[in-house]
C-alpha cells in the first residue's frame, strides 16, 4: 500500500499548478490504476516536463542522423556522446544549456551548467579535458545586461578554473532579442580508453544502490519544471529552483568517480542533474529493465524535515547514482572514504520494473520505471505549425551606395561591434591552461586546437550559430551553422567527426516557434548527413522567450552547433595569421551578390528584416574538401573563414595576428559595400606563397570552385584599392578594447 505522506488532496488543480495538463493528469490515473498521490505527482511532473522528457521535440530529434561515422553509441543511449578517434582513444562530449537559471541568477546558473556538463562526461569514466560555451546577451551598454555578463562570466571561469578543466573556446553575442531571456550553452570534451566506459544503467536485480557527493537540500527543487515554462516579470519569484555549485566538491568527486571505475565494481552510474533522483533512479532502472527499492532515510540530507518529494526532486549539486556489484561494496566505500566524500548505500536493484521509494518506514511512491521515460510512458507530441507571420516582411535589401572613403567608416564601426569585436574580456578570466597543458595556444586557428598526451593526434572543437540567418530562415540558417562548425574545424587543419547540439528556441505551442524549430532540424540533419558528422545528443531548451505585459517575445531560433574534429598530424594545423611579407591572399568560394542578414545591414544600416546569406550547400562542401586537399598538400601558409563582419573582419583578424598589412583590390564587377561586409557563405581567406599560387589557381579551376586573388600581405600597411587605412595599431585598440570598454562601466 502506498501512503500519502502529505494531506494535500490531489486532483487536476494541483496537477496544473504543476505544469501537467488534463489528459497528461489523467495518463497518470491510468498507468497506476488509481489516482497518485502528491509524491508520485511531483515524480511524473518533473519527468514528464519538457526538460526531462523532450515531449514536444522528440518525433524531430529522431529525424537526425543518430549513428554512423565514428560513433561508438547511439545519441541519447549514454550521458553523452562517443565516437572513435583511434589508438584506442574515445572522445565524450556534449552541450547543454542553463538558460532560466542564469537569467535569475547569472552566477551560480551558469557555474552549475558548467558543473552539470563535466558531470555528464566523467559518469560516462571520460576525463574532462576541455570547456566550450555559446552566450548569448542582450544589449551590453545597459547597467542590467553588464550584470548578467559579469555574473555568467565569472561563474563560468569559477567554476572551471577550481575544477581543473581549462575552457579553450566559445562565441557570445549580443542582440535585442536576448535582452530579458539570455543564453548560456556549456560545452564539456573528454577522453577516454575504449572499453573502459561505463554505462548508465541498472543491472542485477540485488545489487546495491549509492548516492555519493554532496548532501540533499531543497536547493533547484522543481528546477526542471523552472526550465519548462516561460521566464515573466516575476521570474525572480522563482529564485529557489536556481541550485549551487561547489566546484571544489566537484573536483574531488571526478576523481573519485574515476577510480570506482578501476576497481571493477561499479555496474552503472548517472549523474543527478534534472530532476534528482528522480532522473537518475528511474533512467537508470528503465534502460535496464529493472526497478529500485530506495530508503528515503538513507540519504544525506542538508535541511531537517524534508517531504520526500523535496528529496526525490532536489537539484542539489554534485551528486551521483551508482550501482555496485553486490559483495564488492567495500571497495566503493574505501574510494569514497579516502576523498572524503559521502557515499550511502540508499537501496538496491529490483526485478520489478516498479520505482518503490520508502519514507519513514512506509512506501510513499511507487510507479514504474517505465512511464516516466523518453521512449517509455513519457508523452509525445506533434505541435501545430505555421510559417512566421514576420517572414513575410523579410525581403532583398540594396544597401544606398558608398564611396570608398566612407566604407572606411563604416570598417571600423563594424570592427567596433560587441558582435564582431574581440571577446578578450571575457575569455581572459577563463583558464585556458590549467592542469592539462593540452590547449595548443600560441597562433589562434578557426577552431581551438586540443594536444591530446602521449599522441601526436589533437582535437579540434568548436561551437557555432548565428542566430539571425535562422530567424531569417530556419532551414537554411542551420545549414550555415552546422557548415560553419565543419568549415572552421576544416580551416584548422582537422576531419569533422560528430555533433552535439543545443536547441534554444521559444514556446513550442506557439506554432511560428515550433516551425522555426522543425526547419531548423531538417536543415542541421540535411547538412551534418552530408558531412557524416552524426548528432550524438545535447538537449532542447524550449520557452526561451521574454513574457512582459503587452506583448511576447521569444528569442531568436539558437540551435547551437558544438563539434569535434580530428587533427591526425600536428604539422597540418592550419591558423589564422597572416605569416610572410609578400604571399598572396586569396579568396576560395564564390564572389557576394548582396550583404543580406550582415553585421553591416542589421547593426549600421538597421535594418534586421532582410533574407539569409547567400548559401548553397554543394559549393560549401567543396570548398571545405579543397581546404583539406591543400592542407594535405601543405600548399598554403594560413586560411580563415569569411564569417561576422564579413571579408573585412576576415583580413583585419589574420592581419592582426601575424602583425602584418595587407593590400587588396576591388574587383571592377563587384560594389564595395558588399564585397569587403557581406556574410555569404562558403568563403575562405587563405594567404599563399608566390611558387604555390599556380598550383592552387588550378586545383581551383579544375574543382570548378571561384577563386579570387585578392593581393598580398605587407610588411605593415594597409590599403584597400591603394587608399590608405592608417596604423594596424590603430584598428587594433578598436578591435581589441571596444567591448571591455563597454564592459567595464
Amino acid at each position: 500500500m502506498v501512503m500519502q505522506e502529505t494531506e494535500q488532496v490531489v486532483d487536476f488543480k494541483v496537477a496544473s499548478q504543476l505544469g501537467l495538463s488534463k489528459d497528461e493528469f489523467d495518463h497518470i490515473c491510468d498507468v497506476l490504476g488509481r489516482e497518485p498521490n502528491f509524491t508520485e505527482l511531483s515524480i511524473y511532473s518533473v519527468m514528464w516536463s519538457e526538460h526531462c522528457s523532450y515531449k514536444n521535440s522528440i518525433k524531430y530529434l529522431k529525424t537526425l542522423p543518430r549513428d554512423g561515422g565514428r560513433l561508438l553509441v547511439a545519441a541519447g543511449e549514454e550521458n553523452a556522446g562517443l565516437i572513435d578517434i583511434g589508438d584506442g582513444i574515445a572522445c565524450a562530449f556534449k552541450i547543454e544549456s542553463h538558460n532560466h537559471p542564469s537569467a535569475i541568477e547569472p552566477y551560480q546558473g551558469a557555474a552549475t551548467g558548467v558543473g552539470g556538463i563535466h558531470r555528464d562526461i566523467f559518469t560516462m569514466g571520460a576525463r574532462p579535458i576541455a570547456a566550450l560555451n555559446s552566450l548569448r546577451f542582450g544589449d551590453p551598454s545597459s547597467a542590467h545586461m553588464r550584470h548578467l555578463v559579469k555574473g555568467v562570466v565569472s561563474g563560468i571561469g569559477d567554476y572551471g578554473n577550481c575544477l581543473g578543466v581549462p575552457t579553450v573556446g566559445g562565441e557570445v553575442y549580443f542582440d535585442p532579442c536576448y535582452q530579458q531571456n539570455i543564453l548560456v550553452n556549456a560545452m564539456s570534451v573528454g577522453i577516454v580508453k575504449i572499453g573502459e566506459t561505463v554505462s548508465a544503467c541498472a543491472d542485477g536485480p540485488g545489487n546495491p544502490v549509492f548516492i555519493v557527493g554532496s548532501a540533499t537540500g531543497r536547493d533547484g527543487i522543481h528546477g526542471a519544471t523552472f526550465a519548462s515554462a516561460d521566464l515573466t516579470e516575476d521570474s525572480a519569484e522563482d529564485l529557489p529552483a536556481v541550485q549551487v555549485g561547489d566546484p571544489f566538491q566537484e573536483k574531488l568527486l571526478l576523481e573519485a568517480s574515476l577510480e570506482i571505475i578501476k576497481t571493477g565494481a561499479v555496474v552503472g552510474m548517472q549523474d543527478m542533474g534534472a530532476a534528482g533522483i528522480t532522473c537518475s533512479t528511474s533512467e537508470m532502472s528503465a534502460k535496464s529493465g529493472t526497478g529500485m527499492r530506495i530508503n528515503l532515510d538513507l540519504v544525506p540530507t542538508r535541511q531537517k524535515n524534508m517531504h520526500a518529494w523535496e528529496i526525490l526532486l532536489s537539484e542539489s549539486q554534485e551528486r551521483m547514482l551508482v550501482v555496485v556489484e553486490k559483495g564488492k561494496e567495500s571497495e566503493i566505500l574505501k574510494v569514497f572514504d579516502k576523498w572524503d566524500l559521502e557515499c550511502s548505500q540508499i537501496g538496491e536493484v529490483t526485478n520489478s520494473g516498479r520505482l518503490e521509494y520508502y519514507r519513514h518506514g512506509e512506501k510513499v511512491a511507487d510507479v514504474p520505471a517505465h512511464s516516466l521515460v523518453l521512449g517509455g510512458g513519457a508523452p509525445v507530441y506533434d505541435r501545430e505549425y505555421n510559417r512566421p507571420t514576420y517572414m513575410d516582411q523579410i525581403k532583398a535589401f540594396d544597401p544606398p551606395k558608398k564611396s570608398l572613403a566612407e566604407l572606411v567608416g563604416i570598417a571600423k564601426k563594424i570592427i567596433s561591434s560587441p558582435n564582431v569585436a574581440s571577446k578578450r574580456w571575457v575569455y581572459e578570466q577563463y583558464d585556458h591552461t590549467v592542469r592539462t597543458g593540452n590547449t595548443n595556444t600560441n597562433e589562434p586557428s578557426d577552431a581551438t586546437i586540443i594536444r591530446l598526451k602521449d599522441s601526436d593526434k589533437s582535437l579540434a572543437v568548436t561551437v557555432d550559430c548565428n542566430s539571425a540567418y535562422v530567424y531569417a530562415d530556419p532551414y537554411k540558417g542551420a545549414l550555415i551553422a552546422v557548415s560553419e562548425a565543419a568549415r572552421n574545424i576544416r580551416c584548422s587543419g582537422a576531419i569533422p567527426l560528430g555533433v552535439t547540439n543545443c536547441l534554444n528556441f521559444g514556446n513550442p505551442y506557439n506554432p511560428e516557434v515550433y516551425y522555426q524549430f522543425v526547419n531548423a532540424l531538417k536543415g542541421m540533419g540535411d547538412a551534418c548527413r552530408k558531412y557524416n558528422t552524426p548528432v550524438t545528443g545535447g538537449n532542447v531548451s524550449f520557452y526561451n522567450q521574454s513574457v512582459l505585459k503587452d506583448k511576447t517575445e521569444p528569442v531568436f531560433p539558437t540551435p547551437t552547433i558544438g563539434m569535434v574534429g580530428l587533427l591526425e598530424d600536428p604539422k597540418l594545423r592550419t591558423t589564422i595569421p597572416f605569416k610572410k611579407t609578400g604571399d598572396i591572399i586569396v579568396l576560395l568560394g564564390p564572389l557576394p551578390l548582396n550583404a543580406h542578414s550582415s553585421v553591416y545591414v542589421r547593426e549600421i544600416l538597421d535594418n534586421r528584416l532582410t533574407l539569409c546569406p547567400d548559401f548553397e550547400l554543394e559549393m560549401e562542401y567543396k570548398v571545405q574538401m579543397m581546404m583539406t586537399d591543400l592542407i594535405h598538400r601543405s600548399l598554403i601558409q594560413g586560411a580563415h573563414d569569411v564569417s561576422e563582419g564579413g571579408l573585412f573582419t576576415t583580413l583585419m583578424e589574420s592581419a592582426m595576428a601575424g602583425r602584418l598589412g595587407f593590400s587588396v583590390s576591388i574587383p571592377n564587377e563587384s560594389r564595395g559595400d558588399i564585397f569587403l561586409f557581406s556574410e555569404s557563405q562558403s568563403r575562405i581567406v587563405i594567404s599563399v606563397s608566390l611558387e604555390n599560387f599556380k598550383t592552387i589557381e588550378d586545383l581551383a579551376d579544375k574543382q570548378g570552385i571561384p577563386f579570387l586573388r585578392l593581393g598580398v600581405v605587407t610588411s605593415s600597411s594597409l590599403s584597400i584599392e591603394g587608399m590608405d587605412l592608417g596604423h594596424l595599431s590603430e584598428w587594433n585598440n578598436l578591435y581589441q578594447n571596444t567591448l571591455s570598454t563597454i564592459l567595464d562601466q
